[in-house]
């Protein structure tokens, strides 16, 4: 599928694929249909059932998994179709394939599972029995169809799990960054815990499991594709960062466009990413392309998440190299371009 004939608006910047850049694209898919090297899928787009590829992977290679799922409600992802069941059937179906998926992961590694309300029982009793369950994470997804006879649905959970009790948690890699609201000063006068700063006084605060600042991909904003549930880059950093170090393997078996591969290549990680329909391979490897070029996380300035509706106005006071896994440095560049809003 590409996007010839399909008119947009002239400020609509949502990424699109010409055909040759589908077919350029289509060529550097790998195809897994026997057991192969870590190193022969290591940064690269795999096309196929993650069920089917995920067996032919070595054992415990990943020290991320990041797992989006269909969630339970009934949806077609580009003319596949999910139909939504009993929680009791859900649970059954997560069954069947999380445990097969775990051989992958690493003793050490970190398991984030993404769900609903709807969902997120049957994810809980399920991951329960193979992982160490350590939080849920709820974050405000603001957009949202209004009902009339019940609350609007506007936010999405992440279980975050692990495999064993070793595991990575860089809390001080994934600070906030909010405005002071109460500016309170030491004895001396000096603020404390805040920094005044030529656009305002800031602090940097500890993460949360309560996540408000994130914007879904939309229309006017660069890493925006058509893919039904998109997940914000701003999302992915702060898992990244926060369950992985530079060089990890971070492998996330129902890619999608291709969120998580490329975060994990802009904050300097290996990425495995696995993805049954071609068309969101190749959204996935344009962008891995594109990201090249632009390293910038919207909503992340290389030092501390800023809250929504911010963007360069509250920048780094530095710029940091963040380690590639070749072992070169890259520049991280402040946060700018598109003001992050709804």
């Amino acid at each position: 599928m590409s996007d010839t004939g399909r008119q947009r608006a002239p400020r609509n910047r949502t990424l699109t694929l010409s055909e040759a850049e589908r077919n350029a694209c289509a060529a550097r898919l790998v195809r897994v249909s026997a057991p192969v090297n870590g190193a022969d899928v290591l940064d690269r787009t795999i096309h196929g059932d993650c069920l089917e590829v995920m067996a032919q992977l070595p054992a415990h290679m990943a020290d991320l998994l990041f797992l989006d799922p269909p969630y339970n409600i009934t949806k077609e992802f580009n003319g596949a179709r999910f139909a939504a069941r009993t929680v009791d059937e859900y649970e059954v179906w997560l069954e069947s394939w999380l445990p097969r998926l775990l051989r992958v992961a690493k003793p050490t590694a970190s398991v984030y599972i993404c769900g609903d309300w709807r969902s997120s029982t049957a994810i809980q009793r399920c991951a329960e029995r193979h992982l160490i369950v350590r939080n849920r994470i709820t974050w405000e997804r603001e957009k949202g169809r209004g009902a009339q006879a019940n609350w609007k649905s506007c936010s999405e959970d992440i279980w975050f799990c692990t495999v064993s009790e070793e595991y990575t948690f860089n809390a001080d890699d994934v600070k906030l960054k909010r405005r002071v609201i109460a500016p309170y000063r030491d004895d001396a006068g000096a603020p404390k815990d805040w920094e005044e700063t030529a656009c305002g006084r800031y602090r940097l605060t500890s993460p949360s499991n309560i996540w408000t600042d994130l914007t879904v991909p939309f229309w006017s904003m660069p890493e925006n594709t058509d893919h039904p549930t998109q997940k914000p880059e701003k999302l992915l950093a702060r898992v990244i960062l926060a369950s992985s170090n530079p060089g990890d393997v971070v492998l996330d078996p129902f890619l999608g466009s291709g969120t998580s591969s490329v975060v994990a290549k802009k904050l300097g990680r290996h990425y495995i990413g696995i993805e049954i329909d071609e068309t969101y391979c190749c959204l996935a490897e344009k962008r891995l392309e594109l990201a090249d070029e632009e390293t910038r996380i919207q909503g992340y300035d290389g030092e501390a998440f800023l809250e929504r509706n911010t963007s360069g106005e509250t920048r780094s006071r530095r710029d940091i190299a963040t380690r590639t896994a070749h072992g070169q440095g890259r520049l991280f560049a402040e946060a700018g371009g598109a003001t992050e809003r709804e």
